[in-house]
């Protein structure tokens, strides 16, 4: 993709703001190292899209993907769950919890869908697009389609974990899709962000930065 083609702000493109809440920025449970410094380049890419959806994880008390709920188990080590392995987190972006609450700063007051996922007590989602298991959808391939949208830029926490499959499960889906990665931030776990660029290259994301857009 050119950088014109980037910078030419088209009728189907949308912004796609991933899980920019207070539990993945600085002082959160599962903190981001910082994540909390995306804000002010998200809002410049939000004032320059027409389309702006956001995603919100949303777990209620209890999940499943919190290690809390395995004895034994310590945040950050993996379980056998029914539809795969799973890493298992600290407690974070409960519902109705400060830690699920946007992040103050971010604005972008036309954003036009809010995505929640991983409420679903059993089954924990990274993606914009499915939970864990693969199958099951949570609708937003249908808004696309409907609305028109057909390129993705993709933002957020974290780089590579539910911003690295959102992209790569849009393209899956049928959208192009961009990551802008001076507006995501990494939690590099075990390998993480590596992995992420692996998965890009085979799946055709497009990689750049915010200011090749705005």
């Amino acid at each position: 993709m050119s950088a014109d083609d980037l910078a030419r702000r088209r009728p189907d493109d949308a912004l796609l703001i991933i899980d920019l809440q207070n539990d993945f920025c600085p002082g959160g449970s599962l903190a981001v190292a910082g994540g909390d410094a995306i804000v002010p380049v998200v809002n410049r890419l939000a004032q320059a899209f027409e389309h702006v959806l956001l995603t919100q994880d949303w777990h209620p008390a209890g999940h499943a993907s919190f290690a809390s709920q395995h004895p034994g188990k310590q945040p950050f080590e993996t379980t056998a769950m029914p539809y795969g392995e799973q890493t298992l987190w600290p407690d974070h972006c409960v519902q109705r919890t400060p830690g699920a609450e946007f992040h103050p700063g971010l604005v972008a007051p036309h954003a036009e869908l809010i995505i929640r996922k991983g409420f679903r007590k059993a089954i924990d989602s990274y993606s914009a697009f499915f939970e864990n298991d693969r199958t099951t959808p949570t609708g937003l391939t249908g808004y696309l389609r409907e609305r028109g949208l057909e390129r993705l830029f993709c933002v957020g926490l974290a780089f590579d974990i539910c911003v690295r499959f959102s992209a790569e499960d849009a393209v899956r889906q049928g959208f192009a899709a961009i990551v802008l990665e001076d507006a995501c931030r990494a939690v590099d776990l075990h390998g993480t962000r590596e992995a992420a660029y692996a998965g890009f290259r085979d799946t055709g994301v497009t990689l750049a930065t915010s200011e090749q857009v705005v």
